[in-house]
């Protein structure tokens, strides 16, 4: 069995080589492809990956402009060919150690679609926080527990976390998908439409640990939450 971990990156210097150094040394009971997406990084970023991909470490697919993280997740899609998909995000907010913990329900066969909720990973639902900026950790809870109770009434489910980026499904799922959006409504997009094709998911709780802004996260909460929104409402009845 193989899994495919797709990984997109753009401005992640920091933390990119470090992190896909943790994604070859973690051990799961599956062959490992590991697909990065390189979207035109000004920050070093395409460096160090080029560096993996010469190593013979890694595949990586190289942007010409920053696309989306959305766009990035696709290209890699239309490269895997494992039996497994995994989405892995560019920096370090979630542990790589979580894998066997999010694969297992899929590999014993209990399971074709798993997502690695943080919720379930803290007792408090506010799971974003901010060193440096309190009041809009606030903000980003409050607008995620909107959507994911939108969500939930919309699609007849009750997730804890559908916005996570640990996204673990068999690849025969999206038999038939075409995937539209480019940015972070992605990711609900997924849900949305894995779930319209009758993939519930089941939800494992993973660690997480929040970055704000200042330290290189690029969500935006009306310019990406307004994008939200209206994947939410789009793909329960078309797409």
């Amino acid at each position: 069995m193989k899994v495919s971990i797709l990984i997109p990156i753009f401005d992640e210097a920091p933390s990119v080589r470090e992190l896909l150094d943790k994604v070859l040394d973690v051990e799961i009971d599956a062959e490992k492809e590991i697909i990065v997406v390189e979207s035109g990084s000004t920050d070093g970023s395409r460096e160090i990956v080029k560096e993996f991909e010469a190593a013979g470490k890694i595949q990586a697919l190289y942007q010409d402009r920053p696309r989306g993280k959305g766009n990035a997740i696709k290209a890699a899609l239309a490269a895997a060919t494992g039996d497994i998909i995994l989405i892995q995000d560019g920096d370090l907010e979630y542990d790589i150690k979580d894998y066997p913990r999010l694969l297992a329900p899929i590999i014993e066969g209990k399971a074709d679609f798993v997502l690695g909720s943080r919720h379930l990973g803290h007792e408090d639902w506010q799971f974003r926080s901010f060193i440096d900026d309190q009041f809009y950790a606030r903000v980003i809870n409050v607008g995620g527990k909107f959507f994911t109770m939108l969500f939930n009434i919309l699609y007849g489910v009750s997730l804890t976390d559908p916005a996570t980026m640990y996204k673990v499904f068999r690849r025969s799922c999206m038999e038939g998908i075409h995937w539209k959006c480019n940015y972070f409504d992605l990711d609900w997009e997924m849900v949305a439409k894995l779930i319209r094709k009758g993939f519930i998911p089941m939800e494992v709780a993973v660690s997480y640990a929040s970055r704000s802004t200042a330290q290189g996260k690029k969500i935006r909460f009306w310019r990406d939450g307004t994008t939200v929104f209206l994947a939410i409402l789009r793909f329960r009845w078309f797409g």
